[in-house]
């Protein structure tokens, strides 16, 4: 019997999200990440939970989805490696705006939100930093958003 090798753990500071990154945030935080897995079908977020994370996603992909009154679960957009989930945690109240599905195997990094929201506002540097690469991303989902309810209704 040949024996499968563990993948290699997941490192903060190798996600795109953090490199380049300026000083010493993503050492600050590494202690904090929690690496995880999810299969096929796995749920990674559901709409109207508590927004309690921030997500860094290193292998699969996830699909987006919101549910609409009298529709099929519809998918805005889907991500992968080296993308983030979660901005809403960021926000009161924190609660998740969206469904995010494994469509297939995951592996990810995940942030508790209260340390890393008391972190990002007692440094207001790494708040700064955080946010201006978090906002591009923000602002690609709100595009992929508008572009999926236009083409649902027909425009």
């Amino acid at each position: 019997m040949t024996a499968v090798p563990s993948p290699a753990p997941l490192r903060l500071a190798d996600h795109p999200f953090f490199q380049g990154m300026t000083g010493d945030l993503p050492q600050r935080l590494a202690p904090l990440a929690v690496e995880k897995s999810y299969a096929l079908g796995d749920m990674l977020i559901r709409e109207g939970d508590v927004a309690d994370r921030f997500v860094l996603l290193f292998e699969g992909k996830v699909a987006l989805e919101i549910v609409l009154p009298d529709r099929p679960r519809v998918t805005i957009q889907t991500v992968g490696g080296g993308e983030v989930l979660g901005w809403s945690w960021l926000l009161p109240p924190p609660q998740w705006w969206l469904d995010a599905r494994a469509v297939k195997r995951t592996r990810c990094l995940e942030l508790p939100a209260a340390p890393l929201r008391a972190l990002l506002d007692s440094r207001p540097e790494y708040g700064y930093q955080f946010l201006l690469r978090l906002l591009p991303v923000v602002a690609q989902r709100l595009d992929h958003t508008r572009f999926q309810l236009m083409d649902l209704h027909g425009r």
